[in-house]
Formats: structure tokens, C-alpha cells, sequence
């Protein structure tokens, strides 16, 4: 997996402070993406175990809230199974810390292929221009949604962590 960079203190992706992994790739292409740099899955740097060190010591703070991956995509083919690893490294070593997830796939699509168990919120949907809204938190347009994955997986419907709305 390759990786565009490691955000420290960030407050836009995700409750609280939280540490952001930008991973690289993506096959969604969204008109509009804020990061198209993102977008080529050999773009970025290799994420190696300095990488991996360096993500972890952001983590280790007691203010942090937690973890966040976006992108690109995380749930692109390519970096699912370092992603969905680190997601369950977080939980086993900071089970009070909450896991992110920023993906233009559904969660229908991605729930009978990969293990969300480890994920907190997934916020689901390819960003669409014409439904921009630059006032919805936590989402770029209104298709998307945030979801809450162990209610959701509990419940084997989607539950939303907050509406579009809330301004936690």
C-alpha cells in the first residue's frame, strides 16, 4: 500500500483530534474530488514500518481520538488488507480510541467482502459535485452517509452514527 501522508491534530475527519492516514488510490475519480492527487494506487510512498511506527506514536497521545483513514480510497482493492490491519491493530492496542473510514463504496457493497468489525464510522458514497454542500459536517455531499458500523452490523441494517446535520 502506498500513502500520501500522515495528518496530525486533525478535526475535520472525524470527532475529536484525530491522526489521518491519506492512503493512494482510487478508481472512483469524483468530479470534484478534493484530492485527485490521491486518486494513482503507485503515487505516494510505500507505507513501511516507519510509516507504521510514526502512525502509531501520533496515536499513543491521550488527547487523540483516534484514527481516520481516507484518501484516495481505502477500501481500494489495493490497500484493503493493510487498511482493515491497522484498523484492528488500533483496537486491539487503544480500544477506547474510534476508528474512521472515508470510502466511495457503499457499505452494502464492501459488508459480504471485507471485515468491518474494527471500524467505527464509515462514512459511504462517491462525492458527487452536484450534491455538494459545504455545510453538511463530516461528508462533502449529501449521498453520502455516516454510518454506524457495530450498530449497524448488530442491527444487519444501516444505523447512522449522526445525521447530515449534526454538528456534533
Amino acid at each position: 500500500m502506498n500513502y500520501h501522508n500522515i495528518t496530525k491534530d486533525d478535526m475535520l475527519n472525524g470527532d475529536g483530534l484525530r491522526v489521518v492516514l491519506w492512503t493512494a488510490g482510487c478508481t472512483h475519480c469524483c468530479e470534484g474530488c478534493q484530492n485527485p492527487q490521491t486518486w494513482d494506487v503507485s503515487g505516494g510512498i510505500p507505507f513501511d514500518a516507519k510509516a507504521e511506527e510514526e502512525l502509531f506514536c501520533d496515536l499513543n497521545k491521550d488527547y487523540i481520538s483516534g484514527i481516520t483513514f481516507s484518501g484516495g480510497d481505502p477500501m481500494h482493492p489495493f490497500n484493503r488488507e493493510e487498511v482493515l490491519r491497522l484498523a484492528k491493530k488500533v483496537k486491539e492496542l487503544y480500544p477506547k480510541k474510534t476508528v474512521w473510514l472515508y470510502t466511495g463504496f457503499l457499505f452494502e457493497e464492501l459488508k459480504d467482502k471485507v471485515d468491518l468489525s474494527n471500524i467505527d464510522v464509515l462514512v459511504d458514497g462517491e462525492f458527487k459535485k452536484e450534491l455538494n454542500d459545504n455545510n453538511l459536517h463530516w461528508v462533502g455531499s449529501s449521498n453520502q452517509r455516516i454510518i454506524d458500523v457495530p450498530k449497524t452490523l448488530e442491527k444487519g441494517e444501516v444505523v447512522l452514527h449522526c445525521e447530515l446535520t449534526d454538528k456534533k
